[in-house]
């Protein structure tokens, strides 16, 4: 009646049948209470089991596996279980009738004997604990109590186990191992007074680090995981892989910028990941989570073409440019020297601002360097696009000074063209040493344009140009076939040269009949009023005087010095010439 009722229990028998083992003391039936039940019969079976499994090294023979664990026929009527993270490869090359040595630790949440794979014994005697102790192995014991600064633990004899090694968190912790079995180490053993002190810590991480190395020696780069965010870090995130961690790296989270790992994950998050690289000798495994979305810059060279109007929003600001977003993924990059027409823009920060949108232009696409390059001021309008025809040669302009050179001066003739007055052509009755002798930068002139190159943006000015001289007030009251008096200044076998007022010399053609056959001398000229009557004469205020002088040198051979009557023969008042006969 006994033995039949121990071997009903809860899980389905195993496939083989366990070696004889020696069976708990034989209880008479009529010592049996009322209340004794069942399940304390098959509890004082199962302790009698892990009092024996404890004391050797079990042979299990896998009978199945499932998505987490591997079940191992014991011996016992209950199978035990280990998970799969304890084999290679997560147990891909695990089947069922494979054996391995193992050991039991206890009973796990789902009523399976808790299996290790490490080798654990249950000393005896002093000799079997100085032996484990010399060995440094893993033993096994019960938590029999709290004490002062830690626990008690049986391990054949009383041990002492400090809180700070039984690997437990808190009081709270502690507590519940009492009447748990352990796997710990001898760290001190002194047999003389009986002391011996154990550590559950130490043989948990060795274990948890076995468990890793195992996980981690069965991936492989481009092997797609199921992990739990486990922490956050301003760099990224950590990701367990069950048993090991990954490191999901800020940078590849998603292919949008993202500033913050807190912004799109949270702790205990159920994560799809790609194994992007192992380190062979840290064995850190780095992972990818946008590697398995599809990559916007494929469709690049598809979307984008060159002088495209685009309109995007400034991630980020640095000291040669601007990131612009163009759409989640894709970003391009307007360069300082592409800001601006208008001014020489020194940094990015002068124009723009993150979160900014702004409209640009496409200059350059590089699908395989990820990069497009964009003109912030292509959008606005080339303003030179039109000046060789609003400016041409002749024009005249007005503008303020922007810029005093040494060489000239700067004029702004509309918003982002600018033309150059060269120091020649500033004024026209002296020599400059420096644009500054007479211009400001602000001070508004007016200017004439002699020359436009649209291709090379230079635009050449000049002010002495629209300057009004003596010449130009004359050219303005005379006119061909007038009647004029100067004074002859120069004479050659071609022509005479000509004063006809202040600065006014021009070329006089000499007729055959202009000159006298008798070149006889005659008195000189009454040099006195010269620059009465030259005033006067050009002026158009001829008087009785001047006329009997000019009369009276008529009949006399042309010489320099000589004041005579000429007669306008030709005017070019573009060219800004006149051309006199002697009458």
């Amino acid at each position: 009646m006994e033995n039949e009722a121990i071997q009903h229990t809860p899980a389905e028998p195993t496939s083989a049948e366990p070696t004889p083992e020696p069976a708990p003391e034989p209880v008479a039936e009529s010592s049996l209470a009322p209340a004794e039940s069942f399940g304390e019969l098959l509890s004082q079976f199962e302790q009698a089991h892990k009092r024996e499994s404890g004391a050797k090294q079990l042979e299990g023979t896998v009978i199945s596996l499932s998505v987490d664990s591997v079940f191992l026929d014991i011996g016992f009527k209950i199978e035990g279980a280990l998970p799969r993270t304890a084999f290679a490869k997560n147990a891909e090359d695990v089947k069922p009738g494979d054996k391995f040595p193992v050991s039991v630790k206890g009973r796990n949440e789902e009523g399976y004997y808790a299996l290790s794979l490490f080798k654990v014994a249950q000393p005896r005697d002093w000799t079997a604990l100085e032996e484990a102790f010399a060995q440094k192995s893993a033993i096994v014991g019960t938590v029999t109590a709290v004490v002062k600064g830690g626990l008690s633990v049986d391990v054949g004899v009383r041990a002492f186990m400090p809180a700070s090694r039984s690997g437990a968190r808190d009081a709270a912790e502690m507590e519940k191992l009492v009447g748990q079995e352990i796997t710990c180490r001898i760290i001190k053993l002194d047999v003389a007074d009986e002391d011996v002190v154990v550590d559950r810590r130490a043989v948990a991480e060795e274990q948890a680090l076995a468990a890793q190395q195992s996980r981690a020696a069965g991936l492989a780069a481009g092997d797609i995981l199921t992990g739990e965010v486990r922490s956050l870090t301003t760099y990224g995130a950590f990701i367990d892989l069950g048993g090991i961690d990954g490191l999901l790296h800020i940078g590849d989270i998603a292919w949008t910028r993202v500033k913050s790992p807190e912004d799109v994950l949270t702790v205990g998050q159920q994560l799809q990941v790609k194994v992007l690289k192992i380190d062979p000798d840290s064995r850190r495994i780095s992972l990818g989570l946008k590697q398995l979305l599809p990559e916007p810059w494929d469709a690049v060279p598809e979307k984008y073409k060159v002088g495209e109007r685009i309109t995007g929003t400034v991630t980020r600001l640095m000291d040669f440019g601007a990131f612009v977003e163009i759409e989640p993924g894709i970003e391009g990059l307007i360069h300082v020297s592409e800001m601006s027409w208008v001014k020489k823009v020194r940094k990015p920060s002068d124009l723009l601002k993150e979160g900014d949108t702004v409209d640009a232009v496409i200059l350059s696409i590089s699908p395989a360097e990820r990069r497009i390059g964009l003109g912030l001021k292509q959008a606005l309008g080339d303003p030179w696009a039109d000046v060789p025809q609003k400016y041409p040669a002749g024009a005249a302009i007005e503008g303020p000074v922007t810029r005093l050179m040494k060489f000239g001066a700067f004029v702004q003739i509309t918003e982002g063209v600018e033309g150059l007055v060269h120091i020649s052509e500033i004024v026209a009755d002296r020599h400059l040493h420096h644009p500054q002798d007479v211009l400001k930068p602000g001070q508004i002139v007016r200017a004439q344009v002699l020359a436009v190159d649209a291709e090379k943006r230079q635009l050449k000015l000049s002010m002495k140009q629209l300057i009004p001289t003596s010449l130009d007030e004359y050219l303005a009251e005379h006119h061909v076939g007038d009647t004029v008096s100067g004074r002859i200044v120069d004479e050659s076998k071609a022509h005479l040269t000509v004063e006809l007022g202040e600065g006014i010399r021009v070329p006089c053609r000499i007729a055959a009949a202009a000159v006298p056959a008798n070149e006889a001398s005659s008195p000189k000229a009454d040099l006195s009023s010269l620059t009465s009557m030259l005033q006067a004469r050009w002026k158009g205020a001829s008087t009785a005087a001047t006329a009997g002088k000019s009369a009276a040198t008529a009949s006399e051979p042309p010489r320099i010095g000589q004041i005579r009557t000429f007669k306008i023969v030709n005017i070019d008042s573009e060219a800004k010439k006149i051309e006199v006969e002697l009458v």
